[in-house]
């Protein structure tokens, strides 16, 4: 009775938050929602036993993602006039995508239910007394290693290409010549003066 209250209650909070997050026409809001999101998501992975997703969920997604898109969010000028303009002018775009993409669920589920798709055969039995987290390292780092190494290299080779899109000359910048000023002489970087009393020290 309590994992089904519980079960409900995170369901709910989850649907709400995730309408919130593209319904709220503040950023910064939006964002503040989908961590709610993720936390109720998070506890949903909890009630069906897995933890793993679950700590992904906060640990990777609340912890970084999220927090990195609201410190995006809050240091950019977002013009909320000039993104109502584009939602408008892409609204029919997205119309279509949103409709391809319920059909397609759609026509997963009616597969699924009619038996087209086996997964509780295909699915790898896993001992009642290895838990969760190592059945999925064991795979993880045995049968899939080279999956994981390569999406490992497809996220760095995203990150590199998104450091070189975004990176800017700027004019006017002065850099350190570090040749120039180990080759510097210390008679060329001091002067003896001097000066008669009272005339003072001329710079």
């Amino acid at each position: 009775m309590i994992q089904a209250i519980a079960f409900y209650l995170f369901a709910a909070v989850v649907i709400v938050s995730a309408g919130m997050t593209i319904s709220s026409r503040n950023p910064v809001h939006s964002v503040m929602w989908l961590i709610l999101a993720f936390f109720n998501a998070a506890g949903l992975m909890v009630l069906v036993g897995a933890e793993f997703i679950a700590m992904l969920l906060v640990i990777v997604y609340v912890g970084a993602v999220a927090v990195l898109f609201l410190f995006v969010v809050m240091m950019l000028d977002v013009q909320v006039a000039e993104m109502r303009a584009g939602v408008a002018r892409y609204a029919p775009l997205g119309l279509a995508i949103a409709v391809a993409l319920a059909v397609e669920v759609f026509v997963a589920v009616q597969a699924w239910s009619i038996g087209g798709l086996q997964l509780a055969r295909r699915a790898a039995p896993i001992h009642d007394a290895v838990p969760n987290i190592q059945a999925i390292g064991n795979l993880l780092y045995t049968r899939y290693l080279f999956v994981f190494e390569g999406a490992g290299l497809v996220l760095l080779v995203a990150m590199i290409g998104a450091i070189v899109l975004t990176h800017r000359e700027r004019g006017g910048t002065r850099y350190q010549n570090v040749s120039r000023q180990n080759a510097r002489r210390p008679q060329d970087a001091t002067r003896n003066m001097r000066p008669e009393i009272g005339q003072g020290v001329r710079l």
